[in-house]
């Protein structure tokens, strides 16, 4: 059998790796969501924003069908899909990012084989199918989740999976 990536795989990683996103969100300060590691990068809440808008706005654009994810109509084609506004608090965010997962996981589960071997444009100009595509939209989040973290591991606050990872090992 040929090496295969199922679709149900992706999407129920990319629900877990939400999971965690949605719980820094909600355990990090509320009022501290402007708090940056470092001068040149986005503070918290940026990020948390950042994850929420390009999630949903690349998935969108992939079941809208459109097939180059990239040029300079881009960002305006992606701004449609913004669900809060710049600067959006704590419970908004993490309100939004709980529902947009389970919208669009529902609506890229319900497509078929046939729309995921489609290959597109992705926004670096690499051509890739759609399924590739959605592996890389979680993967930019899990990139993106590990900055929330570091901010986390920076105010004393553990980060879900490490509390997750702890907990089974004194269960042992």
């Amino acid at each position: 059998m040929g090496r295969m990536v199922r679709l149900e795989q992706v999407l129920d990683s990319w629900k877990a790796i939400r999971g965690d996103t949605v719980a820094a969100v909600e355990e990090f300060p509320a009022a501290e969501f402007d708090f940056k590691p470092a001068p040149d990068v986005m503070t918290f809440g940026q990020v948390a924003r950042h994850i929420l808008v390009a999630g949903h706005g690349l998935t969108g654009l992939l079941l809208e069908g459109e097939e180059h994810l990239g040029g300079p109509e881009f960002r305006q084609k992606l701004a449609r899909f913004a669900l809060l506004p710049e600067g959006a608090g704590a419970a908004d965010l993490a309100r939004e990012l709980r529902a947009s997962i389970e919208q669009r996981t529902a609506e890229l589960a319900a497509r078929g084989a046939e729309f995921y071997a489609g290959v597109i444009t992705r926004v670096d100009g690499a051509r890739v199918t759609r399924l590739e595509m959605l592996q890389f939209v979680k993967e930019h989040e899990l990139t993106h989740r590990a900055q929330l973290f570091l901010c986390l591991r920076m105010k004393g606050l553990v980060p879900a999976s490490t509390r997750r990872r702890l907990a089974k090992q004194a269960a042992r």
